[in-house]
C-alpha cells in the first residue's frame, strides 16, 4: 500500500517509528516532514498531505502532532478528505469501516509508540463498509452544499 506520513516537531519520533515499521512490512511510503524533528506549523503538514492523498498520491495518510487534534482539523479543511483522530484500535478500525476515512491522526503526547503502531495497523487492515454508504453520502452532499454556499 502507498502511505503519506507527515508530523510536527512534538512527534517526529513517532513518526519515524511507525516509516520504519511501515517500510520494513513492504509499503510504500510518502513523507510530507518534518524530515529531521525541526518546527513546523502542523497545519501546512496537515493540508499539504490530505491535498496529496485527495490527488491520489498515496491511498492512506498518517498524520501525527503531539494531541493529533490540530492535524485532524488541517487535513479536514481539504475537500473529499476524512480525516479522524485515533487513540484506540477500535477508533482507527471504525474510522476505515464506518467512515471511509483516508487519513488518521494520532498524539504523540496521548499515547505511545508501541500503542500507535497497533492503531496503524488497525487502520491499514480495515475497509469501508458498503452499508455505511448512506452516512457517507449525506457527509458528501453536506460538504458540496456548504462548499458552494462559501463561493
Amino acid at each position: 500500500m502507498k502511505i503519506a506520513l507527515g508530523c510536527d516537531e512534538a512527534a517526529y519520533e513517532m513518526k519515524e517509528a511507525i516509516k520504519a515499521l511501515l517500510a520494513q512490512q513492504g509499503h510504500e511510503l510518502v513523507d510530507f516532514g518534518t524530515h529531521d524533528g525541526s518546527p513546523v506549523l502542523y497545519p501546512d503538514v496537515g493540508v499539504a498531505l490530505a491535498e496529496g492523498v485527495a490527488r491520489g498520491e498515496a491511498e492512506r495518510g498518517l498524520l501525527f502532532c503531539g494531541t493529533g487534534i490540530g492535524m485532524a482539523i488541517s487535513a479536514n479543511k481539504v475537500p473529499g478528505i476524512r480525516a479522524a483522530q485515533a487513540h484506540d484500535t477500535y477508533s482507527a478500525e471504525r474510522a476505515s469501516k464506518s467512515n471511509d476515512a483516508q487519513i488518521i491522526t494520532i498524539g504523540a503526547r496521548v499515547v505511545g509508540i508501541e500503542l500507535a503502531k497497533s492503531i496503524v495497523q488497525s487502520f491499514l487492515a480495515s475497509a469501508f463498509e458498503p452499508r455505511s454508504l448512506p452516512k457517507l453520502e449525506a457527509l458528501a452532499a453536506h460538504e458540496k452544499r456548504l462548499i458552494a454556499a462559501a463561493r
